[in-house]
């Protein structure tokens, strides 16, 4: 099965499982709406994804895994919704439609975004409810710490931060570690985690994940210099208005496209050893990082 395969038969599974969240009884009004807008048939479920793919890599149960690849989706959804708001970076489109905020509101955008992310964890805790295995409250807890201030809020709160403001390069690292590559890190250590991997096997896919997550930044910048909003279905060009720090703004945009491309091997070579097992992450990697560049 090559990577577009792949990506078609599991984005469908993904789908039809986010789809399960949602109570047709409920009669709520508009909250279920604005969250639905989001979250279903919209991105490429990169993360889920490489969730999938680890645990096939190590011959996991895809049915045990599904609901934490599905929580990962849904956290990362709400970040979006939020980080969309005019009180961070205030962006009128998001995967090629208009952003949340601009179709419901301010208030139902605030509350669609908080709804998933509690439903995410509702999901987690309901799976180990079932069945609280050590490997399971485990995947739970390296969700969280990547969603919370340890990862994604702490790296959203330093580029809030920095704004108009001179960053070291230690301190972007730091930022974009935690702002976008440690849900892409959990992403892939949940598959390892829940498909009970060794000692060894966890290791190289972190640092597999942590390079992915780095060359997943490296090319949204680049992009947004270079990019166009049809492909991107965002608006391109947000950083330098609202005077972000950047790898390219570092760098250089040649400069950037070289040390994306460095980041982007050293993620391969973390998982060269399982040879063509691993061939859908390799795949994945170029698409994450190459994307229209």
């Amino acid at each position: 099965m090559n990577l577009s395969e792949y990506i078609k038969k599991y984005s469908d599974l993904i789908e039809e499982n986010l789809a399960l969240i949602f109570n047709n009884d409920n009669n709520l009004p508009i909250i279920e709406d604005a969250m639905k807008y989001s979250l279903l048939k919209g991105g490429k479920r990169i993360r889920p994804l490489l969730t999938l793919m680890v645990c096939r890599l190590f011959d996991g149960s895809i049915e045990e895994v599904i609901p934490y690849a599905c929580s990962i989706e849904i956290i990362h959804t709400y970040s979006l919704i939020h980080d969309d708001l005019p009180a961070m970076d205030n962006d009128d489109y998001r995967r090629g439609k208009l952003s949340n905020h601009k179709v419901y509101g301010e208030g139902f955008a605030l509350l669609a975004g908080d709804a998933l992310l509690n439903i995410a964890y509702e999901i987690l805790l309901n799976d180990i409810h079932k069945n609280p295995t050590k490997e399971r409250i485990k995947a739970a807890y390296t969700i969280s710490k990547a969603a919370g201030l340890e990862g994604m809020i702490g790296g959203q709160a330093m580029d809030l931060y920095y704004e108009n403001k001179n960053i070291e390069i230690e301190k972007l690292n730091q930022m974009h570690s935690k702002k976008t590559g440690a849900l892409i890190k959990a992403s892939l250590e949940v598959g390892a985690i829940l498909s009970k991997a060794g000692e060894e096997d966890y290791r190289r896919i972190s640092i597999f994940g942590e390079n992915l997550g780095k060359a997943y930044q490296i090319s949204d910048d680049i992009l947004d210099v270079i990019g166009t909003k049809e492909k991107m279905g965002k608006t391109i060009g947000k950083d330098a208005k609202s005077n972000k720090s950047t790898f390219v703004t570092h760098f250089g945009l040649d400069q950037s496209k070289r040390i994306l491309i460095d980041t982007v091997n050293n993620a391969k070579k973390a998982i060269e050893q399982y040879g063509t097992k691993a061939n859908l992450l390799i795949e994945l990697a170029d698409f994450v990082a190459y994307r229209d560049i």
